[in-house]
């Protein structure tokens, strides 16, 4: 995994083309996430299926109980079809705009 922290978030790139070990090493390397914002940038992993991206639900449901973004970027998914509590944008500058929108609700309560 390439990981990259900033400011406000923490972004992650697999180094390979293999969705399974990107997630099994996210959930091996969870702890040390816990309290940042994550961005995983899976973009360059062709062929992935939306079944696929729903195994990082567990993840993103554990990131809004502990009041942390989690944000997947991934192209050629149809959004009407990905749950509610999964965030997937198709673009990095729409990752931070989810982050600040949340942030946003943070604040409001919601």
């Amino acid at each position: 995994m390439k990981i990259i922290k900033e400011n406000k978030y923490t972004l992650i790139k697999p180094l390979n083309n293999s969705l399974e070990n990107f997630l099994k090493n996210i959930e091996n390397e969870l702890s040390k996430f816990k309290d940042e914002h994550l961005i995983l940038d899976i973009s360059e992993i062709i062929n992935t299926k939306l079944e696929e991206l729903l195994l990082f639900l567990n993840i993103s449901k554990l990131h809004k109980e502990n009041g942390t973004s989690f944000v997947i970027i991934f192209d050629g998914i149809d959004i009407d079809e990905v749950p509610d509590e999964l965030n997937i944008v198709p673009t990095f500058t729409e990752a931070i705009d989810i982050l600040e929108m949340d942030s946003i609700e943070r604040e409001l309560g919601f």
